[in-house]
């Protein structure tokens, strides 16, 4: 059955809901039909959440209808859309299940608190019943582990498995915002096979490159409705220009900045033999995204700036001087600092190892600056933690709290933290937002943003919604070089919608 002949599952019309004088939804449309998976794009501030919290009960709007299966009904709470078939899963994986209970109880953890539910039920009883649950999405997990032990990825396998067999329409707000690459190919397998099953499925993201991959269609959310909608292949350049109301080339180009000093050039600039030369000034405040796919030179060229990669061919100059790293610590000393990809493997320290706090994590690379005579001063360190937890949000107990005790995206404050304790000239950051949750990507764009007085930063990151929110100017890489708008290798809107298309097919 084609989707155009598929029934409505799902329609929304004319919703609209205020909080005070903020009116969150304006009159929002919205239809998902069985076997499809809708994606909905909106820039922070949009309604998504709003439209979410509504259609899973947790928010009554304050005008308009909600169609499930041809019939109007009323989403009085969370109870009441679960009972009428919608699911959502959401991106706080904790809340997917119930630490102490196992793979098992959590999948069945609905039913066991149905009322009418026998008290007692057998292990054997439980573990049959978890199994035909975990078959209908293909799962695998051993069925006595503690929910606690699982991965993200495993826990929100779990929560999607618990709603399978009784949803019709199922939501998914952020699912890949804590996933690997190869985690999210597999929650990708799962939603396939949920899709040709005849399920209704609101995909929210705001990786473009997860909806080039899974969405039969796209639509985009702004001021608190919906203003286009876009048929697969879906266009990203339209698309994004929908979603922030104009060209991705008039919104991330800066009067101010383009008249900044420079901090850094690179010139003539040949990243592997037989790449496209290229040029780039890096100015005072300004913060750059090289956006582009896996493979592209955006790592490569963050690692030559760093001094851990050479150049094939070119030069760099640094406040006006010629600039050739011979390794991390000659870029450290002269305020060339870089946040790499993997941040266990690159910025922090086993938990056993002395030093593997906050404030030991923030401190390490500037002991020999703070502390020339050889002599620690814990205090010091302790007190630049303190005010680092305060600036970014960081959610602990104190500056001794480890590194492995904090989240992902606290974890990554507190590296972003390390190198905003010292003066700072470039800032090289590795797709900074990996495995960080929303709320917690929100702080580090503010903390990022705020901190660029005096240095330049370059940010690599496969996430084009990433980059428009935080960089003044946003690059393509494309074969270890660079391009943008009006280079000759059409605008800037095409060339994205290039790597979103590429992106997809990483994933197929």
């Amino acid at each position: 059955m084609s989707l155009t002949a598929a029934p409505i599952a799902v329609a929304v019309a004319g919703i609209e809901k205020s909080f005070g004088p903020t009116r969150a939804l304006a009159g929002a449309d919205l239809t998902v039909a069985a076997g499809e998976v809708v994606a909905l794009m909106g820039a922070n501030g949009a309604g998504k959440s709003t439209l979410v919290k509504i259609l899973s009960g947790s928010h009554v709007p304050d005008a308009g209808t909600i169609t499930l299966g041809g019939r109007i009904v009323a989403l009085a709470s969370p109870s009441a859309a679960k009972a009428a078939g919608i699911a959502t899963v959401h991106q706080a994986t904790d809340q997917a299940g119930a630490a102490g209970l196992t793979v098992a109880e959590n999948l069945l953890l609905d039913e066991l608190c149905q009322p009418g539910e026998r008290f007692f039920v057998s292990a054997r009883s439980i573990r049959r019943r978890a199994r035909a649950i975990a078959a209908l999405i293909d799962l695998d997990l051993p069925l006595d582990r503690d929910f606690v032990d699982l991965r993200p990825a495993e826990r929100q396998l779990i929560a999607i498995a618990r709603v399978a067999a009784k949803a019709s329409v199922l939501i998914l707000d952020e699912p890949t915002s804590s996933l690997s690459a190869t985690e999210a190919d597999r929650l990708f397998a799962i939603i396939r096979r949920l899709r040709a099953g005849g399920m209704a499925i609101l995909y929210i993201s705001h990786r473009l490159g997860d909806l080039a991959a899974i969405a039969d269609r796209a639509v985009v959310m702004r001021g608190g409705r919906i203003v286009g909608a876009f048929a697969k292949p879906i266009d990203f350049p339209a698309a994004v220009a929908a979603m922030i109301g104009r060209t991705l080339e008039a919104a991330t180009h800066d009067g101010k900045i383009s008249a900044a000093p420079i901090i850094a050039s690179i010139k003539g600039a040949q990243l592997i033999p037989g790449a496209r030369p290229f040029d780039l000034d890096l100015r005072s405040g300004e913060v750059i995204a090289l956006t582009g796919t896996l493979g592209s030179g955006k790592t490569r060229l963050l690692r030559t700036l760093f001094g851990l990669e050479t150049l094939a061919q070119g030069s760099f100059v640094l406040d006006g001087k010629p600039w050739l790293s011979n390794g991390p610590a000659r870029s450290i000393e002269n305020g060339v600092f870089m946040v790499a990809e993997d941040r266990w493997a690159s910025s922090l320290l086993p938990p056993e190892v002395p030093g593997a706090s906050i404030a030991g994590t923030i401190a390490l690379p500037h002991l020999r600056r703070w502390f020339p005579d050889g002599l620690l001063r814990v205090a010091r360190e302790r007190k630049v933690a303190a005010e680092a937890i305060a600036r970014l949000g960081i959610k602990a107990r104190g500056p001794d709290d480890k590194l492995d005790e904090l989240s992902g995206g606290n974890q990554q404050k507190v590296v972003l933290a390390r190198w905003q304790a010292a003066p700072c000239r470039l800032l090289l950051l590795d797709e900074p937002f990996q495995g960080v949750d929303v709320g917690a990507r929100a702080d580090l764009i503010s903390a990022i943003r705020n901190s660029q007085s005096g240095s330049a930063t370059l940010i690599a990151t496969s996430d084009t919604e990433e980059a428009l929110e935080v960089a003044d100017r946003i690059l393509v890489m494309r074969d270890h070089s660079l391009h943008e708008a009006g280079d000759g290798h059409g605008p800037l809107t095409d060339q994205i919608g290039k790597v979103e298309s590429e992106k997809a097919g990483e994933h197929r």
